[in-house]
């Protein structure tokens, strides 16, 4: 689904393989890249897109700041062998998911996000989801109605969805939240135009997005765009 992504992991596949064992102790399966010492690190989660799976991001951390620990979740409904996804697609219209599916992994992930923080001896405000597509929306439900439960949202060709963004207020605990809004404007499958929108309700909650625009890049992630997101993250974390 993203060929870079899997040029990145071909060309750094004994790395790849080296942290690819699924682990099955926290709410979600997930696959993990942690250094020696974890305690007070920051700790990022990937979330990745409909029916992809857990793998499909954790070449991300290459190009990404050496030292943090990658832990990469598999979604909860399984579609076939090897593709998941967070939620069904509501309707038939602009992309919506089911709410109560939402919900429902909105509140895995953030029961993940805990436990994780606890056996990686670290705190909420190093954490950081990064979500691309679906993962990318699921990274808003959390990170938009518990901004207490997070640092950061990384949004890869992603979309605030309707009940979100209807619902989400502006509070004192959104302030300290970063966000990085990622979006190829030749993206056919959740448009330029969300991203757009994403940045727009954002910045009326009083919130200062880092939006990239990548142009001519379709629903994908390209080499220009995880350098921004590993700059993002450096200056979360200076």
């Amino acid at each position: 689904m993203i060929r870079y992504l899997a040029l990145l992991a071909l060309l750094a596949a004994p790395w790849v393989q080296a942290g690819s064992a699924l682990h099955d102790d926290l709410p979600l399966s997930y696959m993990e890249q942690a250094p020696a010492e974890t305690r007070n690190q920051p700790l990022v989660i990937f979330l990745h897109g409909y029916g992809s799976n857990e793998a499909d991001l954790f070449g991300l951390r290459e190009g990404l700041p050496a030292g943090y620990t990658y832990l990469s979740a598999r979604a909860p409904q399984t579609l076939e062998e090897g593709s998941y996804q967070w939620f069904h697609r509501k309707g038939q219209g602009a992309y919506d998911g089911v709410t109560e599916e939402l919900a429902d992994s909105a509140s895995l992930i953030g029961q993940f996000v805990r436990a994780a923080v606890a056996k990686y001896h670290t705190q909420p405000d190093k954490v950081v989801l990064v979500g691309f597509s679906q993962g990318a929306v699921m990274a808003y439900e959390v990170g938009l109605r518990h901004p207490q439960s997070v640092r950061g949202i990384a949004a890869l060709s992603g979309k605030i969805l309707p009940v979100l963004a209807a619902q989400v207020k502006n509070n004192p605990a959104l302030q300290r939240l970063g966000i990085f809004i990622g979006h190829g404007t030749a993206d056919q499958r959740l448009p330029y135009s969300d991203g757009i929108e994403a940045n727009h309700l954002l910045q009326g909650l009083s919130l200062k997005p880092q939006f990239h625009a990548y142009p001519g890049m379709g629903h994908s992630i390209s080499e220009v765009e995880i350098n921004d997101l590993s700059h993002w993250l450096q200056g979360l974390y200076p």
